[in-house]
């Protein structure tokens, strides 16, 4: 299948590049490096640096038989002081893509959604029936592109997903994550161990959790990856789905901090902040709909390992 990758050069997108390749399709990568790397884009991609918002002659090219949508602004703290820019690349942008997509012929996408639509839950673990409320710009982005699919959808006969992911960490293909500004706890706490960053500051440690401390669910980027090759050829025309991508089990702050202390060899400083607001004890996910579905099942469950991949990876690039 002709494929075209939206932010193909950003950690996520170049690993699903990777997985895409190694599967067979043809795949080009359309990323305007604003926050991707040219070097992440795996061998064997077609690499164009420009925006969602000139997409079009690219599609007219390529003529792919899908798009994967990642190309996106993600700092959810940016995203309450600059909105704009979050409201132009990630909404504006998208529109311009889907745009593209119906002059080029192609009305087949995967969208890189998020957890954060949902805002601050009240149940545990998280279903995608589960009310959205997003609580900050990044979020509410995400979810206005979820309702343009479902627009496409009915008026354009669209086959869309939308993939609601939590946390993403671990390395696959030799990728990794790699972000100019860092809010990840994963790579920042590996960057202690590293001794590139002094200490790792944890946020609130009185929470009603079993440690005290935040509990998150966090899935291996590489059954990340499998989740989208399952979902490209999943909905019919005029049928948009939606599907919440996470382990199902959480582990908390302390975990993770333990993790890498294990996993690297390396005393990992902590200190200890207030709480932020509006981080809820637990964002857990069920992923009930899409292993039923689709049959996908995460195959990297082990925390320790996802650290591992991280960090191995991590110390190759360096």
């Amino acid at each position: 299948m002709r494929v075209l990758v939206a932010g193909g050069a950003g950690y996520i997108g170049s690993v699903v590049t990777a997985a895409l390749l190694a599967d067979g399709h043809e795949v080009t990568v359309l990323d305007d490096l604003s926050t991707g790397h040219a070097d992440a884009v795996p061998s064997g991609a077609t690499f164009v640096q420009a925006s969602l918002h000139d997409s079009a002659p690219v599609l007219a090219d390529v003529r792919p038989e899908a798009v994967l949508h990642f190309a996106a602004k993600s700092l959810v703290g940016e995203s309450q002081v600059k909105p704009e820019i979050y409201w132009d690349t990630n909404v504006a942008g998208s529109l311009a893509l889907l745009e593209a997509m119906r002059a080029a012929g192609c009305r087949r996408i995967v969208f890189s959604s998020t957890a954060a639509t949902y805002g601050e839950p009240a149940q545990v673990p998280i279903r995608e029936d589960a009310p959205t409320r997003p609580t900050n710009t990044y979020g509410a982005s995400k979810l206005a592109v979820d309702a343009m699919l479902t627009s496409y959808a009915t008026a354009y006969d669209f086959a869309a997903v939308s993939l609601r992911y939590f946390n993403v960490a671990g390395a696959a293909h030799g990728l990794g994550e790699r972000h100019t500004t860092e809010t990840h706890l994963i790579p920042i706490a590996l960057q202690v161990a590293a001794g590139t960053r002094e200490a790792i500051t944890v946020y609130g440690e009185d929470y009603p959790t079993p440690d005290g401390t935040c509990i998150r669910d966090y899935i291996h980027v590489s059954d990340l990856a499998d989740a989208h090759l399952l979902a490209l050829t999943a909905p019919a025309p005029g049928e948009h789905r939606v599907y919440n991508l996470g382990n199902g089990t959480g582990f908390s702050v302390q975990e993770v901090v333990d993790a890498v202390r294990e996993v690297t060899g390396h005393s990992v400083p902590v200190v200890v902040g207030q709480r932020r607001a509006g981080d809820p004890a637990q964002l857990v996910a069920s992923s009930e709909r899409i292993r039923s579905d689709l049959g996908w099942e995460p195959r990297h469950t082990d925390l320790a390992g996802i650290v591992r991949d991280a960090w191995e990876t991590a110390q190759k690039r360096a």
